[in-house]
């Protein structure tokens, strides 16, 4: 098998985004981006990716798509949701943590992560911005870049570490570029997550 049919292999298998998953239509729009981030803040504790994928749907089921929805809810609310999804030991900090971001993402990009990304000169600095969302620290931003991608072309290829160990568990390149050259660019976001699933699943 070649390592473009291995590729093609892996994205009729396990090539469906984690956003995709939680059940995010991810564009490149305000209120797809923002749950994309509340998503990322899910998955910065250390808890199952599957945990964090049904706490966000329960999220969204709530009808939290955006920071003022978001914002409208209660500490208590946020706590029982998060519960419901199964995050259990970080809902009562991880219920603070999503207003105090969300705020930030407010009150900085009224609302809008395109304009922190407009604000930025390169990769490196749409990643120390991230990372000034609390509790989004180098590994959070993996995930935001690695799925973002998707619908901001200008930081293909996203490909971390992790994405690097399922990638060599499957004999496929570890190299970025090597990797983005085995399928079509809009379709890396769904190679890169379901190399994710691969090193997971071992």
């Amino acid at each position: 098998m070649t390592q473009r049919e291995t590729a093609a292999q892996v994205l009729q298998e396990h090539g469906r985004t984690y956003a995709e998953e939680a059940g995010i239509r991810l564009k490149d729009t305000p209120a797809p981006l923002f749950q994309l981030l509340c998503l990322t803040q899910l998955f910065s504790a250390p808890i199952g990716a599957q945990v964090a994928v049904a706490t966000m749907r329960e999220l969204l089921d709530e009808g939290w798509t955006t920071p003022e929805h978001l914002l409208d809810s209660t500490w208590q609310q946020r706590v029982d949701a998060l519960g419901r999804g199964g995050y259990r030991r970080y809902d009562e900090s991880t219920a603070t943590y999503l207003e105090e971001s969300t705020q930030l993402v407010k009150d900085r990009w009224r609302g809008d992560l395109r304009r922190l990304r407009d604000a930025a000169e390169d990769e490196g600095e749409v990643r120390h911005l991230l990372q000034e969302v609390p509790r989004v620290g180098p590994t959070g931003t993996d995930i935001f870049c690695r799925e973002v991608q998707a619908v901001w072309p200008d930081l293909r290829p996203q490909v971390d570490a992790k994405v690097r160990e399922g990638a060599e568990a499957v004999g496929l390149p570890t190299d970025a570029d090597d990797l983005a050259d085995l399928v079509d660019g809009d379709d890396l976001a769904r190679l890169t997550a379901g190399l994710v699933r691969v090193g997971l699943e071992g």
